[in-house]
């Protein structure tokens, strides 16, 4: 394993300010660590306690404080580029995580980076320059005993590296059953009330616990070896300082060495092993939040380059031509167009490849071949996607409500959006006859019902066509979970945003769709196309 990952730097900015903070705080460490003993000994040698001996002891306190403090102050920040960057990449990324392994991620494994990064890095870059800097201080007081500290010093590397290897093919193991029973604990949760109604939950219980097993299996096997380790770092560092201490005691018995001389060399010799003792130590502690780092940078890999064709721009509503697009195996290719300021729906069973295409055009999905032409402009992989969704409203077949108020949940379709848009978007789409604009929601929307959920996400829809440059709308099954009456007002609440857009309707609702322009009949089997048109 590299000491330092240089993925780090180039996926987390801040880092790099902060080592170099570290390299700072590190060369004024070493020499404090150097004045220090030199001070000591003297105070030893010559019975006096001088000041200076305070003042160094006080500003070796103050850089460890500093390098504390800089040390969490970069964690943080470090944490949140990698989560926005982790998240970024699910939600761009063309085969998106499962959700309990994502979770995962970027909770428990992004906050195991703390140890490395509060304590691992900047023991490393004191392992670099404090032996150094005694090194050369001893070979200027006694030659003799620097040989020694520089003939013993790297076998502590060695052994640390030597157990390391071991230790990360233990802890990334440990990593990958704490992922699969995050991801088997989220599966079981959000599929609980399926699990009961089959008489399966008990079955899942034992599961739980024999995934728990493995992990608490292997935690105890890491820690294990980090308690070994420790031992191994140890008796290197004590046996090389008893070597120098013999050697220093029977030249000062035989009056080779001044006493003072003596005194500062044997204060000084432990703490060149001190730090290199101390990276195993941390290194340890670190290899929870290495292994999940791997995993991050495993997921930040497949990352798509940035765009390179811009975005379909113009004004009015868009001409969309769609053809032989084959979004995914098992659909044959699909030919459809969505005239310009017209309502096309799109009927048909479950499983025909209706979403299917509403993500293609959102550029959600990579479609397999085919291809979508917007007034002659072709969306490509490379097409700039953030600035053409911009231009569209899209209602999902199930919209996501997340913890906030009814407001918040409204606004989000155009963040900054005014309390009186907000309000009149709800007013349009019927959510005050339920709720209020401050009423909390609970997660994905909890308390309330699956229909009063589509009114929520109607009435983003609404805001969008009222605030921005809206010129295609989505829309996925708007009236789904809805009774007849419902239905009817959300029809004539749809009016609006439609009007003078280009429209995309999916519904198994013939009421709704008899109100179209145009009516694509989806067929069941390996195609989708076009089997009527015509309201």
């Amino acid at each position: 394993m590299r000491p330092f990952d240089p993925r780090l730097a180039r996926y987390a900015r801040s880092t790099v300010p902060y080592l170099a903070t570290c390299v700072l705080l590190g060369a004024l460490g070493a020499a404090c660590v150097i004045a220090q003993s030199w001070l000591l000994a003297h105070a030893i040698a010559t019975l006096t306690v001088p000041l200076l001996l305070l003042g160094v002891f006080a500003l070796r306190a103050l850089l460890s404080w500093a390098q504390e403090i800089a040390a969490h102050r970069s964690s943080a920040g470090v944490k949140a580029e990698l989560r926005e960057a982790v998240l970024k990449s699910a939600i761009d990324g063309e085969t998106p995580p499962r959700s309990g392994s994502l979770a995962a991620l970027v909770t428990r494994g992004v906050d195991a980076l703390d140890p490395y990064f509060s304590r691992y890095l900047p023991q490393l870059v004191l392992a670099v320059i404090v032996p150094v800097s005694v090194l050369v201080v001893l070979f200027l007081a006694d030659p003799g005993s620097a040989a020694i500290v520089a003939v013993t010093l790297p076998l502590i590397p060695i052994f640390g590296a030597l157990i390391g290897t071991y230790t990360e093919a233990r802890t990334k193991r440990q990593w990958r059953t704490l992922e699969a029973l995050a991801g088997h604990f989220a599966d079981v949760v959000s599929g609980l009330t399926t699990l009961k109604v089959f008489r399966r939950a008990e079955f899942q219980i034992k599961e739980i616990e024999r995934v728990s097993g493995e992990h608490r299996k292997a935690t105890m096997r890491s820690l294990r070896i980090a308690f070994m380790s420790s031992l191994a770092l140890e008796l290197a560092a004590t046996l090389s300082v008893a070597i120098v201490a013999v050697s220093v005691g029977l030249r000062l018995v035989h009056g080779g060495m001044a006493f003072e001389t003596a005194l500062f060399v044997l204060i000084l010799a432990p703490e060149a092993y001190l730090p290199l003792r101390l990276v195993g130590t941390h290194f340890h502690a670190a290899q929870e939040g290495l292994a999940a780092a791997e995993e991050i940078f495993s997921s930040l890999g497949g990352e798509r380059p940035g765009p390179t064709a811009p975005a379909p721009r113009g004004t009015g509503a868009p001409r969309v031509d769609i053809r032989s697009l084959v979004v995914r195996e098992g659909l044959a290719p699909a030919t459809l167009t969505l005239e310009p300021g017209q309502t096309t729906a799109l009927v048909g069973p479950s499983g025909a490849g209706k979403s299917s295409l509403v993500a293609a055009l959102l550029g959600f999905t990579r479609p397999a071949s085919g291809r979508i032409g917007v007034d002659g402009t072709d969306l490509a992989p490379e097409t700039d996607w953030a600035a053409w969704r911009e231009q569209i409203a899209w209602m999902p077949q199930s919209p996501y409500l997340f913890p906030g108020t009814v407001a918040e949940n409204i606004a989000i379709a155009v963040p900054g959006a005014s309390e009186k848009a907000v309000r009149a978007a709800a007013e349009a789409t019927g959510v005050l006859g339920y709720t209020t604009l401050d009423a909390p929601l609970g997660e994905e929307g909890h308390g309330l019902s699956a229909g009063q959920a589509q009114r929520i996400a109607l009435a983003r829809v609404h805001l969008r066509c009222a605030l921005l440059d809206v010129r295609l709308v989505l829309l996925d099954e708007p009236t789904a979970h809805l009774d007849p009456a419902t239905e009817l007002d959300l029809r004539e609440a749809l009016e609006p945003m439609t009007r003078d857009r280009t429209t995309l309707l999916i519904t198994h609702r013939r009421a709704l769709a008899a109100h179209a322009d145009t009516i694509v009949e989806c067929r069941p089997g390996p195609s989708l196309a076009a089997a009527g048109a015509g309201p």
